[in-house]
């Protein structure tokens, strides 16, 4: 069984996690496969003295291009889930129950029920202040500590290989072979990033990765950390926020406030790291970069319309020829011309 486990047969799953001793053969469980994710499979599995979600990475990705990567990547989103844990703080981070490399999968805690991904959330135009500055303290407390992190821990995330899979080559190159007028600013995007190893980086910090429980903030799915440039990070989350406001017309001034208040929480706990040179000229770079990936990359937002797709994909393109150094005016300057 174990050479061949599809987590989504779930009667094996569960029998594989007994044999594992992580749930007891007299003990009654029950499993749903979770669905959303492009990347992995997902299955809840509750017992009488345990809930876990366990994940196997796959390696053609569920998207209609055809987008393959490495499922040894779960090997880093365990080592992403123990760095985290001391990283942000107590409670946004589920545990690590196990690993099992072999299978490309692991096992974490469930977070308690009830709970509510914050992107559904979003979209019903439901902007709480509390969740977006959450959301941006986050990111900068989890950049912020991850200066302070010992050279064998960064050593664990120095490679950045799934990072090239999963976000450089599907959103950054993919989008730049399509846009052939602004693939010279993708380049030098690139290659500024390169250069750059300041902190950890997430690499998929986003609201569909985020789970609200009693009123906390939990971040999930962390097979792309690394080294890296946190600008990333925070053109990913702005992209959110600002896809959000071209989409729901009557809360266009709500969520561009949200974005606004999103970066002012995160300079909060980045601290000296967002005063860098460059740092939010590059960041704003970065929200347009991922602003275009999200309509002409591998991936792009299910929810916006064909015409909203045309109207971001041309503010982007326009702001690309000269970007904006402030986050502030790139939210206005975009605000502007949706």
């Amino acid at each position: 069984m174990k050479d061949r486990l599809d987590i989504e047969q779930t009667d094996d799953l569960i029998d594989y996690l007994r044999s594992r001793g992580l749930f007891k053969k007299e003990e009654n469980c029950s499993a749903v496969v979770l669905r959303g994710g492009v990347s992995n499979k997902t299955v809840l599995v509750k017992g009488q003295t345990r809930s876990m979600v366990v994940k196997q990475a796959l390696e053609k990705l569920r998207v209609s291009t055809d987008w393959h990567a490495d499922p040894a990547r779960i090997e880093r989103e365990a080592i992403g889930l123990r760095l985290l844990e001391r990283l942000a703080p107590a409670g946004a981070i589920t545990p690590l129950v196990f690993e099992d490399a072999s299978l490309f999968l692991l096992g974490m805690e469930a977070v308690p029920d009830p709970h509510e991904n914050w992107k559904t959330v979003l979209l019903r135009s439901e902007i709480a202040d509390d969740a977006i500055h959450q959301f941006g303290a986050l990111l900068g407390r989890i950049h912020f500590q991850g200066t302070k992190l010992n050279r064998e821990a960064l050593r664990l995330i120095r490679d950045r290989r799934f990072f090239k899979e999963l976000r450089i080559d599907p959103y950054y190159r993919f989008t730049a072979g399509n846009n052939p007028d602004v693939a010279e600013f993708y380049a030098r995007l690139i290659s500024d990033m390169k250069g750059a190893s300041l902190t950890v980086v997430h690499g998929d910090f986003s609201p569909k990765n985020i789970l609200v429980h009693q009123g906390r903030l939990v971040l999930l799915d962390h097979e792309v950390i690394h080294l890296g440039d946190p600008t990333f990070d925070l053109g990913f989350a702005l992209t959110h926020l600002i896809s959000k406001a071209n989409h729901l017309r009557s809360s266009r001034k709500l969520f561009l406030q949200a974005a606004g208040s999103f970066w002012k929480s995160y300079v909060g706990e980045a601290g000296s790291l967002a005063a860098e040179k460059n740092f939010e000229s590059r960041a704003c770079r970065q929200a347009l970069a991922c602003l275009l990936a999200r309509i002409d990359g591998r991936s792009p937002l299910e929810y916006l319309t064909p015409e909203e797709r045309v109207a971001q994909k041309q503010a982007a393109l326009e702001l690309m020829q000269k970007p904006p150094v402030h986050i502030n005016d790139l939210i206005h300057e975009f605000g502007s011309r949706l």
